[in-house]
This record gives C-alpha cells, structure tokens and sequence, in this order.
C-alpha cells in the first residue's frame, strides 16, 4: 500500500494565503459589480426621471397658457383657481426634482439655456434676452429644454 504524502506546514501556510488572496479578489469583484450596478439604476432612475419632466412640459405650457388668457369676467371662478392649483403642483413636483425654469428677460443671451427664434433691432455688442417665448428647464445640470427666446442687440 502506497502512503499518501502529507504536505507540509510550508505549504499548507502557502496555500491558504494564495486562498485568502483569491477570496479577496472574489470579495472584491463582488463590491464593484454591487457598486457598477447601483451606478447603472442611479443613472436608469435619472433618465427616467428627465423622461417624465420632458413628457410634462407641454401640459404644463399649456396650463399656463390658458391662465394667460383668462377672460377678466371669469378670473375669480373656481374653475380657474383649480387651474392655477395644478399648476401650482406642477411647480413643486418640479422645484422637489430640483426642476428650474430657465432665466430670460433681462439676461445675456446664453446658448447653452436659450434657443432664439428673433432677432430685434438694435445696436450694441451684447445681445440680452427681450421676450421669452417658451420656458426652459434645466434638471441639476442637464438642460430638459432650452428656453425660446427674442433677442435684441444692447450696449
């Protein structure tokens, strides 16, 4: 009968330290691909966040629109005050997405935030933002819509 060889203490000690470092290497690639995961759904959950604001824009445009337009006889009736309620609940859906509207009238035309659709007459090297035509929205650092503008040239 043949004796089995006994490893010795040497190499049983050199064993488990190559175990204990393929373990750490499993240990580890297991914390980054949790970590790449969670990367991935923070960055799905944000595109789809940026989707739903998108999808709500041109109701929300059209909200304040017909709040615009409202016939002096009828500013008071409930009917109008429900309006300007929703729209109020759009705005802080918004505002707790960390949702802004674009700032226009008055600023220095931007074309990283403004779109513009005229150009007035005018003189001067700088061109400010006379007439918001469309609002826009940035969300964090992304901008959802550039706001459509008129611009005119001003010194």
């Amino acid at each position: 009968m043949s004796k089995i060889k006994k490893p010795s203490l040497d190499q049983l000690q050199q064993q488990i330290g190559e175990l204990t470092e393929a373990l750490q290497r499993e240990r580890a690639d297991a914390i980054n691909a949790r970590s790449r995961y969670e990367q991935q759904m923070s960055g799905s959950k944000q595109s789809a966040r940026v989707q739903v604001v998108r999808d709500l824009l041109p109701a929300v445009d059209n909200l304040e629109r017909a709040l615009k337009h409202v016939p002096k006889d009828i500013a008071g009736h409930d009917y109008v005050k429900g309006i300007s309620g929703v729209v109020k609940q759009f705005e802080t859906i918004f505002r707790n997405l960390e949702v802004k509207r674009i700032k226009t009238v008055g600023q220095v035309f931007d074309p990283r935030y403004h779109e513009a659709i005229s150009m007035e007459e005018g003189e001067g090297d700088k061109e400010i933002v006379s007439e918001e035509l469309q609002s826009g929205y940035t969300m964090g650092e992304e901008v959802l819509r550039h706001a459509m503008v008129r611009v005119k040239p001003s010194k």
